[in-house]
């Protein structure tokens, strides 16, 4: 993980937490996994969909 240690982690997030405040990195966060969502959906990676709706007529019911 390009040689980033605990001490390196740490020191990062403290610069974090000085510039942004406490408050502001939950909202920093979710902007970030946002981007990284549409992101991935421009590019057809988007594979949420696939694992939520199932190709249709692959159905589980036992056929009679």
């Amino acid at each position: 993980m390009f040689g980033l240690r605990m001490p390196e982690l740490l020191i990062i997030g403290f610069i974090l937490v000085l510039l942004f405040g406490a408050n502001k990195l939950p909202a920093l966060g979710a902007g970030l996994g946002q981007g990284i969502r549409s992101f991935k959906k421009a590019f057809g990676g988007d594979d949420e969909k696939d694992k939520k709706d199932p190709p249709p007529g692959d159905s589980q019911a036992p056929k009679a």
